[in-house]
């Protein structure tokens, strides 16, 4: 900064005030400053700053996702990116594939390098570790599933309706033996999923047959292979719920490869992309996770502004794109 001061004519603290985008700074001064520093090759070093500042702040934000690579994170990841850009602010990211060990070690890398909040989708198996970060004054704001952590905000979406509005849906379309994939217990999600499908059983009048459950499916091949054995029984099912879009597009895959996807109707959790490309195009029960990721970086910037209001609790809904699968009669349907 020196240099770049001496070079342009001014005092560091002109310098200090272009840099750092502050007011107080003519045009002309403004203009020998930056054309000094991109002669001398000058960065502004951010990590430096945030330790003279009396704030602290590094403008970055932690992210903490169960795997970027899953087309519903990705989109999350973009929101909060877009949102944390209004504000000149970083996205640092991780994916924690479900394991809590990857989950602590991303806590503990993020908040060692000052991020000025964490935005987590929590495995629920590191909450002590989130309670931390927090005690040591990161603020964290939870996505897509709650935490046990007292004074946390979190966002998350109405699974149970979701899923218990699509078996009231297939029940109508004339299916009776209705069979639900779900992804691993342990998840939040995937047990909220579950008991809106339990639910919906209930709603109308239907036999919950324990035989045409399916849970802990993880990831596409196990998806396969749990249809496979779904459709292999004496009496299988006409209609699948898919609790999770990776479980779908196993789900999908299997019926293709059996040619069944036009006579066994098929319902998913989580949009994906060209599912309307297909023939049936797949129904699903969407979310939206540019809302969502928009409503946790802006709870969080609240956070990170100060706010010390009581923990809040987002729940947003989902919306049903019927496409064609979801709409297929069982026996006796119209």
């Amino acid at each position: 900064m020196r240099d770049v001061a001496t070079m342009a004519g001014v005092g560091i603290a002109t310098v200090s005030r272009v840099v750092n985008g502050k007011p107080g700074v003519t045009p002309d001064l403004a203009e020998k400053v930056t054309r000094a520093a991109e002669l001398l090759g000058y960065r502004h070093d951010m990590t430096a700053s945030s330790l003279r500042r009396a704030d602290r702040r590094t403008h970055t934000l932690g992210l903490i996702l169960e795997d970027a690579a899953n087309p519903f994170s990705a989109a999350l990841h973009r929101a909060v990116e877009d949102t944390a850009a209004e504000r000149g602010v970083l996205v640092l990211a991780g994916s924690t594939d479900e394991d809590p060990v990857r989950e602590r070690g991303l806590v503990r890398t993020f908040t060692a390098r000052r991020v000025d909040g964490l935005i987590v989708v929590p495995t629920g198996r590191t909450d002590t570790d989130l309670d931390a970060a927090r005690g040591a004054g990161t603020p964290v704001v939870c996505v897509d599933r709650p935490t046990s952590v007292r004074e946390v905000d979190t966002v998350t979406v109405d699974n149970r309706a979701g899923v218990r509005a699509a078996v009231g849906r297939l029940h109508a379309a004339g299916h009776r033996r209705i069979a639900f994939l779900g992804d691993l217990p342990t998840i939040w999600t995937a047990e909220e999923r579950h008991a809106g499908f339990v639910e919906g059983l209930a709603e109308t009048g239907s036999v919950l047959h324990p035989a045409l459950v399916r849970r802990a499916v993880h990831g596409v091949e196990a998806a396969q292979e749990a249809t496979r054995e779904l459709l292999a029984l004496p009496r299988p099912p006409t209609a699948l719920v898919s609790g999770q879009n990776l479980v779908t597009v196993g789900v999908r895959k299997t019926l293709q490869d059996l040619r069944r996807q036009h006579d066994v109707a098929l319902i998913g959790f989580d949009d994906l992309p060209f599912a309307d490309l297909l023939d049936p195009g797949i129904s699903v029960i969407a979310q939206d996770p540019v809302a969502i990721g928009r409503e946790a970086a802006t709870l969080l910037f609240d956070r990170v502004d100060g706010d010390p209001g009581p923990a809040r609790h987002r729940v947003l809904t989902t919306r049903y794109l019927a496409r064609g699968s979801g709409e297929l009669p069982g026996p006796g349907g119209v």
